[in-house]
């Protein structure tokens, strides 16, 4: 019998205590690289995690992505070897006197986390002509960082933590994990269990960067224009101001 196709529901809001969980989520996530455990991460639980990656939003329903799960440990000791060189000439481009602070920065746990994980995106997907993306090439890639932030998400909300490395070579990855041309690799994440997260993100804990004012970054109606805007914000002293990341990720 052919599925009927179904219309919209009625909005069903969240409770305070399910509104509280998402909001909590969010602001406690944190970017995990040295606090991994040994502990194995259930097949049901990654299942659920990846789950929640699947039902991010993709312009044209074009669902872009694929995910490569890698627990081989010399294939994850390949990917490190990779890190570590790209890791040495990203060090070289920082002046001297944040050269010693970035040497002593944790930035990745490869080898420490259990799971690793490459989430791609397939710009062939959905062919030629795609709904949303036909005046933006850039929608199917989007659509996959919002997959990785919905496993993030997720992957907090279960007690297990998430690191993104970005630093290697585009060409050493795809020869590694033998990604083809076409497809784009968009974040390579360490996961596994921790038994504790920072309170603040760690680079803001390190002395490497602060988070910019939310006022400074809220325009009315076109570039630059703050009228009207800092005056409906509440007032935050910069002193509660929370951290900053770098392209490594809070």
């Amino acid at each position: 019998m052919r599925d009927v196709l179904s219309g919209p529901v009625a909005a069903s809001n969240f409770s305070p205590n399910e509104r509280a969980a998402v909001y909590k989520a969010i602001h406690t996530r944190r970017d995990v690289r040295d606090q991994f455990l040994p502990q194995a991460v259930p097949y049901e639980v990654l299942m659920r995690l990846l789950d929640a990656a699947h039902h991010a939003p993709s312009v044209g329903f074009m669902q872009p992505w694929n995910f490569i799960v890698i627990r081989d440990e010399a294939r994850k000791v390949e990917i490190h070897r990779a890190f570590t060189r790209a890791n040495e000439e990203a060090k070289s481009l920082f002046s001297d006197e944040r050269q010693a602070l970035y040497a002593s920065l944790k930035l990745e746990g490869i080898l420490k986390a259990p799971i690793n994980l490459c989430i791609t995106c397939d710009r062939t997907r959905g062919g030629k002509v795609v709904l949303g993306r036909t005046h933006n090439r850039q929608m199917d890639i989007y659509s996959t960082v919002c997959a990785v932030q919905n496993l993030w998400l997720a992957a907090r909300a279960e007690g297990i933590g998430v690191g993104w490395v970005s630093i290697y070579h585009d060409q050493d990855m795809r020869r590694i994990l033998g990604i083809p041309e076409h497809v784009e690799i968009i974040a390579y994440l360490c996961i596994g269990y921790v038994d504790e997260f920072y309170d603040t993100p760690e680079l803001q804990k390190r002395g490497w960067a602060k988070r910019l004012p939310l006022e400074n970054l809220i325009f009315q109606d076109r570039w630059q224009d703050t009228t009207n805007i800092s005056s409906d914000l509440p007032h935050q002293d910069p002193a509660d101001a929370s951290p900053a990341t770098l392209s490594t990720s809070d």
